[in-house]
């Protein structure tokens, strides 16, 4: 039991409970409506806030691969293609319910598995996870008016390779539409993460949805790679890195598979002049270091107009000094762990070359806890657009800081990366911002608003940022024979 603060305005921990995500010593694998061990040996996960054991998971061989996607080819073949739409939907309602009413549950899982706050876990991912398949549940008897044309046919199935930064969410946008259309899913979460997409198998047995419809397997990179290449895979996609995208897209070539290929990002903040500065400063702080900054769209890089270039960077350290580093299942968190030690070695590698190409670096004095993957939020002034901090994807709690004199000049910056995801504009002036927003290759701009995620709006990036599309009426297409 926490002890009373003897300053009233001071901080007290609001703790959520390990306990509430019943974590299991063991998981296993979910196939053709049965829970069963991999034929590999199995590893064990770690918790990042902590390093410590978190549970036992299985691992697959190439066998597990060709025995899941033969369940979802049977289920496809002889029971979910040929259910009414609104049968689906019956399904898809389930589901987007059963989250909701697990959501503390699983988001107390999802910290400990991925190093996220729990309050992001349980105020966003959740919800949104859930909004994904409700949203789709209304689409399942309405595809003949979706606009593709009359009487689109699913595909047959899909194999889902998926990311760890948003391990339930990125399965809802991808899971949701599939099954909405008719597919059946074949799910492997990232192998950090994989304990939400196991116990999500254990949402789809007690909503009853039918044996083969959806199938959870485990394991790494060869695993993922014999599953988005399989032969029965009518439907490859894959959430992840630009380089991993471009080697899948390679394989796949002359197969006549159109992969969905949700890749990285390096988004960027535009603020001009006349910019209210206190939202913008909030916007550009939430964009930069909402998850750790671990999000394929997330604003690590700020482009400010000259003239209030210091005074709007000050602003910003203000607020960052302000954000809290810590545990992770502590409401008041606002920047957790980062999901491996893999993770914190490639940030930490980045901002050594950020500071040895000669940007300004600035550091948060919060103190960080004395074990697990931490990172203090840092922001870079007088960045050069020749640094490896203006081109790269981030990937973490890093903020990048350039400036600009003209219009014109803040959008070739802002495309000057390989990437196209996501912007925010902040400016007064509406035409300012529809200008801007016309002239950047990126795949979504916000006005005046960063990180704003709907399932009914699509989402998704060009160039090197992939080709996929959620959300939406446009997150049907890829699941469809249009």
């Amino acid at each position: 039991m926490t002890e009373p603060s003897s300053d009233p305005w001071g901080y007290v921990p609001a703790l959520e409970s390990a306990e509430l995500a019943r974590l299991r010593d063991e998981y296993l694998l979910f196939v053709g409506g049965s829970f069963s061990d991999g034929s590999g040996e199995r590893t064990t996960g770690v918790n990042p806030a902590t390093t410590e054991r978190l549970a036992g998971v299985p691992t697959t061989t190439e066998s597990d691969v060709d025995r899941a996607v033969a369940a979802a080819e049977e289920a496809f073949r002889d029971r979910w293609s040929r259910l009414a739409g609104t049968e689906r939907a019956k399904y898809l309602f389930r589901l987007g319910r059963l989250l909701q009413e697990r959501t503390r549950e699983l988001a107390v899982l999802e910290t400990l598995d991925s190093g996220k706050p729990v309050k992001q876990a349980g105020d966003f991912d959740l919800p949104n996870a859930a909004a994904y398949f409700l949203y789709y549940a209304g689409w399942a008897d309405k595809l003949d008016y979706a606009g593709f044309g009359p009487a689109p046919e699913p595909l047959g199935v899909s194999g889902q390779v998926l990311a760890w930064n948003f391990p339930l969410l990125t399965l809802a946008c991808q899971v949701a539409p599939a099954l909405a259309c008719g597919n059946t899913v074949v799910i492997k979460p990232a192998e950090t993460t994989p304990l939400s997409a196991l116990v999500f198998a254990e949402l789809c047995e007690q909503a009853g949805l039918p044996a083969g419809v959806v199938n959870v397997i485990t394991g790494g990179a060869e695993i993922g790679d014999r599953l988005l290449t399989h032969p029965d895979v009518a439907k490859p996609v894959f959430t992840g890195s630009t380089e991993v995208g471009k080697r899948i897209q390679h394989r796949l070539a002359g197969t006549g598979k159109r992969p969905t290929l949700a890749l990285g990002g390096n988004g960027t903040n535009i603020v001009f002049s006349d910019a209210a500065q206190e939202q913008a400063v909030q916007g550009v702080v939430d964009g930069a270091f909402f998850n750790q900054g671990n999000v394929c769209g997330a604003g690590s890089r700020l482009l400010v107009e000259e003239s209030i270039a210091a005074e709007f960077v000050e602003r910003v350290r203000d607020r960052v000094r302000t954000l809290r580093v810590g545990d992770p299942l502590d409401r008041n968190t606002d920047v957790g762990a980062l999901n491996s030690a893999a993770e914190l070695d490639r940030i930490t590698r980045l901002v050594e070359a950020g500071e040895a190409e000669g940007a300004e670096k600035w550091t948060s004095p919060c103190a960080l806890p004395g074990r697990g993957y931490f990172v203090a939020p840092t922001v870079f002034s007088g960045v050069q657009q020749s640094m490896r901090l203006a081109g790269e994807e981030i990937f973490g709690p890093v903020l990048s800081v350039l400036t600009f004199r003209t219009p014109q000049e803040a959008v070739g910056k802002a495309d000057n990366t390989p990437y196209g995801l996501t912007a925010g504009v902040w400016t007064e002036k509406g035409s300012r911002a529809l200008w801007t927003a016309r002239q950047l290759r990126t795949g979504v701009v916000w006005a005046n608003a960063f990180n704003g995620f709907d399932p009914t709006a699509p989402f998704g990036g060009n160039r090197e940022s992939g080709s996929a599309r959620t959300g939406g009426q446009a997150g049907l297409e890829a699941y469809l024979d249009v």
